[in-house]
């Protein structure tokens, strides 16, 4: 089986076109076929950096994962990154382009048809099957003139497609009938069959409306597929796991500052699945307490969202917290709002040109036009944290625009040592009691060794052997992709959709 290719759209955002493009691809995997994902535009704040220093989606890091190959930015050509309610950073293939507004970018569209068609070429030569996802909904009829991630795309690589309906959400006839409805009559054939997702309930009750559906549409409904017990990282930032939790009996409490424009919260897969760890996402100061760890994630938009902690009121709920003995760490942005001072004098991210930080980092930032994106790994100068733990390696990629300097008697918080240029940087910063630090390095928590390291330092009460119980994150993450695989295998009709592909190569 050479060159074919399969297509995943849906009736509405968050149906769960992302999850079951990553079922599929560890599907084909099992089967013997080497499968890759693909999404021609994607708009998320959780983003990626490739070995060769590209940014893409990271939600097709994930579809990778499960595919059992390396990411790679062909598999994401568009990614937007929001900065606001109607403009986004455009980066195409891997490299910023510019910022848009809505408008601006629906004119532009057109122009990127030659980039995706490339960048799904390049996948071809490597895959058996190509998993296609789309991106909210074809029903868009406002959109549909200039579409290049549903329809558009779809009829740029002749690809059949499969419409995702979500029944826990409610109206999913109604959804997937008006869908269908509304496409036209190339675009209507084009659909070979109909996902339920999300199900929970009695399937004998559902049949008789499954029926009436395909009668309707003169579609076939390929399968329902059961609310999942499984774990894959969701990119949407509206996810479940965002929503503030109340404290439980785990013994290292956590607290994540919920930004408006918080970027990268996959960071915390790893503390979130501990069983030793409550991990909390607040943006209520009134909820934040005094929690053994507070975070500050990652943003699109430091400034904007550095104004958001002062009018919330977190500013102080931080400080607080930290007087009475909670360690904080900044991600990125967060590390940028640790510090004194933070300067945008070209605009990059917004209107505002200065603020002060928390000050609770001896660092100021500038932010540039040129955006770093690479792959890094470094040495964690652990010293300067607590005396007993030795220095540890971690790999981790960084994206960000902004420069950071260390003042007088500032520490860096990890050793970069670059062995193309024989030269060593510094990473981040640690406050003198080593209660406070920060880093530019996203994935910095899917380190193990550090992430040991670190709820030992946070809780001097544990012991390493009751901190490893819970095994390899990795392995855990690859019994996920399986769980999720076995879970739609069983649920859909697996046979046809082969049939399909074989349909649509021929």
């Amino acid at each position: 089986m050479k060159n074919k290719s399969i297509m995943l759209q849906g009736t509405a955002s968050s149906v769960g076109k992302s999850v079951l493009t990553a079922a599929l691809c560890r599907i084909f995997k099992e089967d013997g076929l080497d499968s890759m994902p693909f999404k021609s535009q994607n708009m998320a704040l959780n983003s990626y950096i490739t070995d060769e220093g590209l940014e893409m989606g990271r939600a097709q890091v994930c579809q990778a994962e499960a595919a059992m190959v390396k990411p790679e930015v062909n598999m994401n050509p568009i990614l937007l990154k929001p900065t606001g309610e109607k403009n986004a950073q455009v980066i195409v293939s891997g490299k910023v382009y510019g910022n848009m507004s809505a408008s601006e970018y629906h004119q532009f569209k057109p122009k990127l048809k030659k980039i995706i068609l490339s960048a799904f070429d390049e996948l071809q030569k490597k895959a058996d099957v190509i998993v296609i996802e789309g991106a909210g909904s074809p029903a868009e009829i406002n959109l549909k003139d200039n579409d290049i991630v549903n329809m558009g795309m779809a009829k740029m690589v002749d690809a059949p497609v499969l419409l995702i309906g979500d029944i826990d959400r409610g109206g999913v006839f109604a959804s997937i009938y008006g869908t269908i409805m509304l496409l036209d009559e190339d675009e209507r054939k084009r659909v070979k069959g109909l996902l339920i997702n999300k199900f929970r309930g009695d399937r004998k009750i559902l049949n008789p409306g499954l029926k009436q559906l395909e009668a309707l549409t003169g579609i076939p409904v390929l399968g329902v597929i059961p609310y999942g017990k499984f774990d894959i990282e969701e990119e949407d930032g509206e996810a479940e796991r965002l929503k503030s939790k109340a404290l439980s009996s785990n013994k290292i409490d956590v607290c994540v500052i919920r930004l408006p424009r918080i970027s990268n919260f996959t960071d915390f897969h790893w503390l979130e699945k501990h069983p030793l760890v409550n991990i909390r996402f607040v943006e209520d100061p009134g909820l934040l307490g005094r929690p053994d760890l507070i975070i500050i994630p990652g943003t699109k938009n430091t400034l904007e969202d550095l104004l958001f902690l002062r009018e919330k009121g977190l500013d102080k709920s931080i400080l607080s917290a930290r007087d009475k003995g909670s360690a904080i760490v900044g991600i990125c942005g967060g590390f940028q709002i640790l510090g004194k001072k933070l300067v945008d004098p070209h605009g990059v991210e917004s209107n505002i040109r200065e603020l002060e930080g928390l000050g609770l980092l001896n660092v100021e930032t500038i932010f540039d036009r040129e955006k770093v994106t690479k792959q890094t790994k470094a040495e964690v100068i652990f010293e300067n944290i607590d005396n007993k733990m030795k220095n540890i390696a971690v790999e981790g990629y960084e994206i960000h625009m902004g420069k950071t300097t260390l003042n007088d008697e500032a520490k860096p918080f990890a050793e970069i040592k670059d062995s193309q240029e024989f030269t060593i940087r510094y990473d981040g910063a640690i406050s003198s009691d080593g209660k406070v630090w920060g880093t530019y390095l996203h994935g910095i928590f899917d380190n193990e060794e550090f992430n040991n390291a670190l709820l030992m330092f946070l809780s001097n009460d544990l012991n390493i052997d009751e901190i490893e119980k819970r095994g390899s994150f990795k392995a855990y993450k690859e019994e996920q992709y399986d769980i999720l695989a076995k879970t739609v295998r069983e649920s859909i009709d697996m046979k046809r959709i082969y049939e399909i592909l074989e349909e649509h190569s021929q």
